[in-house]
């Protein structure tokens, strides 16, 4: 009886069923547009940005646009990932194991102060990046999260059925 599955014993799993909620599409949604905005900044009012900047400060923009980048690239991959769970294309097995490829700890940000001096539009783009991927953390460890041992439980309406049978008996 322990060997059957989840769906054969008839349980559904809040995990397995998350990336279907209208939670996953509006993060999804917001992911994607965040990329579609940094890209457009960074290759257009980003650039004349950056190129007013003083030497010192231009470094730091080049490296935090490189990090915001890489975020923002493994954040879509994620989100593309579990997108096709959503759709069917692949189960949420195979995206586990697809998803280790995928660094949802890559690209911090450098040192508050240096960030500080940066155009405010970069700067917000990578604090909305950041609560994003703080975001997808969250849900990467509810989704993923290992199943629990259903076995070990037994029937959860045994021990009131117990009290109710000890009850009458009196």
């Amino acid at each position: 009886m322990a060997d059957r599955s989840q769906s054969e014993s008839g349980l559904v799993l809040f995990s397995e069923r998350l990336t279907n909620s209208a939670a996953f599409g509006v993060l999804f949604r917001e992911g994607m547009d965040l990329v579609e905005q940094t890209a457009a900044y960074l290759d257009g009012d980003g650039r004349s940005e950056a190129k007013a900047l003083e030497r010192s400060v231009s470094l730091t923009y080049a490296t935090e646009s490189m990090r915001l980048t890489t975020r923002l690239m493994q954040l879509a991959s994620w989100l593309l990932l579990h997108r096709a769970v959503k759709e069917g294309e692949m189960t949420l097995t195979q995206a586990n194991r697809e998803k280790t490829k995928v660094k949802l700890t890559a690209a911090d940000p450098g040192p508050a102060d240096m960030v500080a001096k940066l155009p405010p539009q970069l700067q917000l783009l990578i604090a909305r990046s950041m609560d994003l991927q703080t975001r997808v953390r969250r849900l990467d460890t509810t989704i993923h999260a290992p199943a629990p041992d259903r076995s070990s439980i037994g029937n959860p309406l045994v021990p009131q059925l117990n009290r109710l049978k000890a009850a009458f008996e009196q």
